[in-house]
């Protein structure tokens, strides 16, 4: 495949070594400062932009019938504008708030623990997330998946990062130099606690994932999610 990098900072260049290294070209690397850029004969795009641009990027995509998979986090408000414009151009678009592989196992974790906990209002949930300090959003994408998967098998209502009320989950948000990633999900009564939890050892595992997911996606048309890529039913 010949894929754009829109974006290519960190994640971007990781990406870059992995697609080379699986057999594929890069044919585009776009910054913030890039400007009308081309992405004639480009098979599949990833975008790991900014929040400020990652809509334009996208949009630009499906506008021209390139299929687009997106980690760029900050800018889901506009989420539902995103699925309404490639259907109408019945375009390809994925977005993940996380690629890495066991991440995406962690969140099916996460979800069956929400379940067998559901009827035990005795353990409270709360959720930690750790990252670089260049990370720009807070809560991580990651976590607030993991929160709204907790929400929808649960009675919780919200998250919040700010002290949690009643049928609220508590998100706390580290930023701690040099850290990839770091999420824990816990559950604490007054006689014990249940955690569970994915470490990131390096940017690999993100990029090795956007790198699968841009194959899966670049022969198909609709919106997919990791669960498609990884055939979690």
């Amino acid at each position: 495949m010949n894929i754009a990098l829109l974006g290519y900072g960190k994640m971007g260049k990781a990406i870059e070594r992995i697609a080379i290294d699986r057999g594929h070209c890069i044919g585009l690397k776009t910054s913030s400062t890039t400007e009308n850029y081309s992405l004639k004969n480009i098979d599949v795009a990833i975008d790991f932009s900014l929040p400020s641009t990652a809509i334009s990027n996208i949009t630009t995509c499906l506008n021209i019938d390139i299929p687009v998979i997106s980690g760029t986090t900050g800018w889901l408000d506009d989420y539902d504008k995103i699925v309404s414009l490639c259907k109408s151009t019945n375009g390809t678009f994925l977005y993940a708030s996380n690629f890495s592989l066991g991440v995406n196992i962690f969140f099916e974790l996460n979800k069956t623990l929400a379940k067998l906990l559901k009827t035990l209002p005795e353990y409270k949930t709360s959720i930690e997330e750790i990252h670089h300090t260049q990370k720009l959003d807070a809560p991580s994408g990651t976590a607030i998946t993991l929160a709204e998967d907790i929400i929808k098998e649960t009675d919780y209502k919200n998250w919040t990062l700010d002290s949690p009320k009643q049928n609220e989950i508590g998100i706390f948000a580290k930023r701690i130099e040099n850290v990839p990633g770091t999420h824990e999900v816990n559950y604490d009564s007054e006689v014990d606690s249940i955690q569970i939890t994915h470490t990131a050892h390096n940017r690999q595992g993100f990029a090795l994932g956007a790198v699968i997911a841009a194959e899966y996606v670049h022969d198909k048309k609709g919106i997919f999610t990791m669960k498609d890529v990884l055939n979690i039913s």
